[in-house]
């Protein structure tokens, strides 16, 4: 998304907590004020503030705005909740609104709209055609992101007739980085900077001055790869090609920033045990209805775990001093397993894990997990011997006779390192394992890797305590 054009007013005010608040104080009793001021602030900051007020206020405010920065905050707001303001309104306020827009920001406004409100739209904008195949491509591909305002010229072109060529686009082209340059058959060939351009004798060929180093994608590519490799390269702007490497769009940076904070909030949510697609805007049933499934998945995996210490019930009666490392265990063990998935997560996300080093990062994972499986079990060991002895010291009738301490030590140290390894290894190749089969890998960092990773490890304490120290009290 782009807010170039709302930027023939100097931006004079930002948004913190007194201007929401003066915002507030104004809707109530001075509206036209309140639009005054929201024309001062920058889209972000005006589609920020809207979203936390009632859809008839935000609807209200927002198009109230003058035409050119109306449409630049419908461009900033989450497309569900721009399409529930443009429900009740007109098609020739929509499409004046979108005809203000850059084809790939028209597109994902659309995009959310009612069919039959979309195709009275379509039929009345200006760049009915580029938005209509925009409308074709998946949301979440290198199409679906696109603009399709983009500045070409050929290679037998001089720098003068290049720079002529993009005064001529200047107007609908407002994320303008670079000229692509293509031969009479739009195939892409490579590319000439803004600044070579600048720098160029007005008489010199384009073919002498353009560069030929140039990275593509294809409009089918996922945007979470295409932001990757805008990142990875350093780009703000990527040809978008056909399967003939014809151009036919660019990725502008603006929009590969969204992307990666889109994908960002998604793991984390995913890691939180949600969705991924949950927005502020979004209503309390549909909060709920994302919600739910996991916190019922995370409630069937407490249930299991209950069931592992009730198999283990007559253990704990016979020596019920157990009982007090079973939250030890279950914390380390769903501790452990989610810092070894969620470096695998980013991993992936980056691009950094392949198939030829991903049983390198494994082998680091587990290396890491005996060090700090070492460290904490010896750190148990010793606090359940000075616990202990301290309470000997105070209460001798309560206390296990020695050498039970010392077995009870063992037993808690000894389940500890190995809760913390398995649990980095489960933590490590889950994510592995649902990246190759296709699902998203951020899951394995939610309810999965923390239930499963509680049952194995009181699995294991327990079968320990039931071979190494139960036999000897």
């Amino acid at each position: 998304m782009d807010n170039t054009g709302f930027s023939e007013n100097l931006i004079s005010r930002e948004l913190d907590e007194a201007t929401a608040q003066e915002l507030n104080v104004l809707i109530e009793s001075d509206t036209p004020a309140a639009i005054n001021l929201l024309k001062d602030l920058h889209p972000a900051d005006v589609a920020r503030f809207v979203t936390e007020l009632g859809r008839d206020d935000a609807a209200s405010l927002t198009l109230s705005l003058p035409t050119i920065v109306g449409a630049n905050v419908l461009a900033e707001l989450d497309e569900s909740f721009c399409a529930d303001l443009l429900s009740k309104v007109s098609t020739e306020r929509i499409t004046a609104l979108l005809n203000e827009l850059e084809s790939d920001d028209a597109a994902d406004v659309l995009g959310n709209l009612d069919e039959k409100v979309r195709q009275r739209v379509l039929r009345a904008l200006e760049d009915r055609e580029a938005v209509r195949d925009l409308l074709e491509y998946g949301e979440e591909t290198a199409g679906g992101i696109m603009a399709t305002e983009v500045v070409a010229v050929l290679t037998d072109w001089t720098v003068a007739e290049a720079t002529e060529e993009i005064r001529r686009n200047a107007e609908n082209t407002q994320d303008l980085y670079v000229a692509f340059v293509t031969d009479n058959a739009k195939r892409l060939k490579g590319y000439v900077t803004i600044r070579r351009l600048l720098l160029s004798p007005s008489n010199a060929i384009i073919s002498d001055v353009m560069r030929t180093d140039t990275r593509f994608v294809t409009a089918e590519m996922d945007q979470e790869e295409v932001a990757r490799m805008m990142e990875r390269y350093d780009l703000v702007s990527l040809a978008v090609v056909d399967g003939n490497q014809c151009l036919i769009g660019h990725v502008t940076i603006d929009d590969a920033i969204d992307v990666i904070l889109e994908e960002a909030e998604e793991d984390y949510q995913r890691l939180s045990g949600i969705t991924g697609d949950e927005d502020p805007t979004d209503s309390v049933f549909r909060i709920t209805r994302g919600r739910l499934p996991w916190l019922f998945v995370g409630m069937v995996g407490a249930v299991f775990a209950g069931s592992v210490i009730g198999v283990y019930e007559e253990n704990i009666r016979r020596a019920s001093v157990l009982a007090a490392f079973i939250p030890v265990v279950m914390a380390m063990a769903g501790n452990a397993g989610i810092q070894s998935s969620a470096i695998i997560v980013q991993g992936l996300a980056s691009g950094e894990v392949w198939t030829i080093n991903m049983l390198r990062r494994i082998l680091k994972e587990v290396y890491v997990a005996i060090a700090n499986g070492l460290a904490l079990a010896s750190v148990m060991a010793v606090a359940v011997l000075i616990v202990f002895g301290w309470m000997a010291s105070v209460w001798p009738s309560t206390v296990i006779e020695a050498p039970e301490p010392l077995r009870l030590a063992a037993t808690a140290g000894l389940s500890l390192f190995i809760v913390i390894i398995l649990a980095a290894v489960i933590g490590a190749t889950i994510p592995l394992f649902l990246d190759r089969i296709g699902v998203d890998p951020a899951l394995a960092t939610g309810p999965f890797i923390t239930t499963s990773n509680d049952i194995i490890g009181l699995l294991v304490y327990f079968a320990l305590a039931t071979n190494l120290y139960l036999p000897f009290i």
